[in-house]
């Protein structure tokens, strides 16, 4: 991480690290189940959205659920709904799904017209005293395809280190203020 900024708060300075910001942003993106998952619809909504292919029998089992196949019937026929446990787990393997079968639309969506424009909102700097502000503006820049793309992926693996390079990269372009920005109160986009 680019980092003038190291003690943030030190002045009461108040943001979040550039790669989070971006990873959240992205993460805002995904849309899924409103019905929460300890309800009998959302159970069955998951449930229902899990078992049409081998990725969503492969993210239980990356969520860590294993039920014999008895089970999962009985919960399909809405017999029996499973423990508040498995219904966590049902949850996490559902979004673990969700996310891997939207990163390509995300990244179509965001590579669009030769990159989406976001907009940079720097750190919260209201309580800082005035001879310690520093004078950064909202800033605005339009990135890249293949940025997206690096972006996506290393979202969809939790990668935080390569979103920070990736970050580290984006702001770069901002010129020769670039540091101001390895903290901000918000990332946005409309894509």
């Amino acid at each position: 991480m680019a980092g003038r900024w190291m003690r943030l708060g030190l002045y009461g300075a108040d943001g979040i690290p550039g790669a989070d910001a971006l990873g959240a942003g992205i993460e805002r993106m995904v849309t899924g189940i409103t019905s929460p998952p300890d309800t009998q619809r959302g159970v069955a909504a998951r449930l229902r959205y899990l078992t049409t292919s081998p990725a969503g029998y492969a993210a239980m089992d990356r969520a860590g659920l294993a039920v014999t196949a008895r089970t999962l019937y009985a919960w399909l026929a809405e017999e029996r709904l499973p423990t508040p446990a498995n219904r966590r787990k049902l949850d996490d393997a559902y979004w673990d799904l969700r996310r891997r079968n939207v990163a390509a639309d995300l990244k179509r969506r965001l590579k669009a017209g030769g990159g989406t424009r976001i907009e940079i909102d720097p750190a919260d700097q209201t309580r800082v005293p005035a001879p310690h502000r520093r004078d950064v503006q909202v800033r605005r820049l339009t990135v890249r395809p293949r940025i997206w793309e690096a972006a996506v992926d290393a979202w969809l693996a939790d990668d935080h280190e390569t979103l920070d390079t990736i970050w580290d990269d984006l702001i770069h372009d901002l010129g020769s203020d670039y540091d101001a920005y390895s903290y901000v109160s918000s990332v946005g986009w409309n894509a």
